[in-house]
């Protein structure tokens, strides 16, 4: 990574030694939690000396560390998309953060709001620097992004009633390391320029729906003002949603006893390389993965069905989007249409197809237009792409500083059409940017021919788009 200077800093941790890329201050790896194996979160207080936050911290580990199998077309084709190239490192210490704030922002001079991200990779792998996650462009923008590492699959939701007994809660280590790295946050953020009580959570995907589920818990009142959910927001169907933890610990039972694990404690001590070559056999042997790997009703961060809690979410206000192609893409906009509808919620419907295969506008595909990483891309994005990604970045940007993806008391901005001259730079020209409404009937709509405007849901096309794309992941 091309870096212009250090940069130091002083945190009630420690001194903290980053570096400025791009006129922005980056700090990467930064401890905010240790946990032993299936335990929860300690946050951290104090480290040792100087902390060295000048390269990426560890990922959880995760299957594909182990066994990738870039054989699955599914695999290869997020493998190709934001991990081609990049080389991680995974232990289980990996409570860590990515932090791009703006140049200066530690002086103390001013105070930046703040975006915290969470990755997907459906609760079972995924890692804070991927290819996408890069928050300069937001940093450029007064802006700090977060970026958080946590626990997935196994690491991340493994349910046993040991663990109940020494906890009085079971579970969801993935879900409570989200929670405690916001918490860290806002307890430190103010040392590197933010706003601790100016802040949004984000995600996609699962990550989405991580952020999702912290936003229907009452306990978390205050922690954040906005919530943006990519591609996971609104309420899945009974058989997706959590189930209480008590009904998941069969599934890891079978599992141990796969793995050859005589007991829990055994299980605790076994090496990684020993636990995902048992998951990659016993895996293909069942078809309820996905409902025993992910977070669960434990009675603390998630207390009760979510049939219940999502009729009574956190009054603040909320952003989510879908894509034309999107995982079960009619679905995903019926759910998030709904939400949208009984809260304060602005929809967006990005409508951009993919270059170079014929994938359209699939899962996740936006995430580079979020964070301004085009160009990172395989892909031979266009002028027109990058317009629509700068307009995306200039709507979250308003969205975060101000809870109105407008602007600053921008209530009542005509709706109309962007011209294709638009510059995101341009006081003079920011009224064309299209006024976009906060309902639940219509998204607005995203396209690379420039004419972004409020529509409705044509759920039709969707399901056609779904059939015709195929599954990606």
């Amino acid at each position: 990574m091309n870096t212009d200077s250090t940069v130091l800093i002083n945190t009630a941790c420690g001194k903290i030694r980053g570096f400025t890329k791009d006129e922005c201050e980056v700090f990467l790896g930064v401890p905010y939690a240790k946990a032993a194996r299936f335990e929860y979160a300690v946050p951290v207080s104090k480290w040792d000396g100087e902390l060295d936050a000048t390269k990426n911290g560890n990922a959880c580990p995760q299957i594909r560390a182990y066994h990738e199998h870039l054989e699955i077309p599914e695999r290869t084709f997020y493998h190709k998309e934001f991990r081609n190239g990049l080389h991680f490192n995974y232990d289980e210490d990996c409570l860590n953060l990515n932090i791009f704030a703006p140049q200066n922002a530690s002086d103390g001079t001013a105070k930046y709001p703040v975006m915290i991200f969470i990755h997907g990779g459906g609760f079972d792998s995924g890692s804070n620097s991927e290819l996408p996650f890069d928050g300069t462009c937001y940093a450029k923008r007064g802006i700090i992004c977060v970026f958080i590492n946590y626990r997935v699959g196994i690491f991340g939701y493994l349910t046993h009633p040991q663990i109940q007994k020494q906890f009085g809660r079971n579970g969801n280590f993935g879900l409570d390391d989200q929670l405690t790295a916001i918490k860290w946050i806002r307890t430190n953020i103010n040392a590197f320029g933010g706003d601790s009580e100016n802040i949004t959570i984000a995600g996609q995907s699962a990550g989405a729906i991580s952020v999702q589920y912290l936003c229907l818990n009452h306990k978390n009142e205050g922690l954040f003002k906005n919530a943006l959910m990519i591609s996971g927001g609104g309420k899945f169907p009974d058989f997706a949603l959590p189930r209480p933890a008590e009904q998941t610990c069969e599934y890891w039972q079978d599992f141990m006893n796969a793995a050859g694990a005589a007991d829990f404690s055994e299980l605790k001590t076994m090496s990684c390389q020993q636990i995902f070559d048992a998951m990659d056999i016993f895996k293909p042997t069942r078809k309820d993965n996905m409902y025993n790997t992910m977070p669960v009703i434990d009675g603390v961060l998630i207390p009760e069905s979510i049939q219940k809690m999502i009729k009574n979410p956190l009054k603040i206000n909320y952003m989510l989007g879908y894509t034309n192609c999107d995982l079960y893409a009619p679905l995903m906009a019926l759910i998030g249409h709904k939400f949208a509808r009984k809260n304060k919620t602005y929809v967006y419907f990005f409508d951009v197809d993919a270059k170079g295969d014929g994938k359209m506008a699939f899962h996740s595909s936006d995430l580079n237009f979020v964070f301004n990483t085009l160009d990172k891309s395989w892909r031979p994005y266009d002028e027109n792409d990058h317009k629509i990604a700068e307009l995306m970045q200039d709507y979250i940007t308003d969205f975060v500083k101000y809870g109105n993806p407008n602007g600053k008391n921008q209530n009542d901005k005509l709706s109309g059409n962007m011209p294709h001259d638009y510059e995101q730079n341009s006081k003079e020209k920011e009224n064309f940017r299209p006024f976009w409404k906060q309902c639940g009937k219509t998204a607005l709509h995203l396209t690379a021919n420039g004419k972004i405007k409020m529509i409705r849901p044509n759920y039709l096309k969707l399901t056609w788009n779904m059939l015709k794309g195929g599954k990606q992941i």
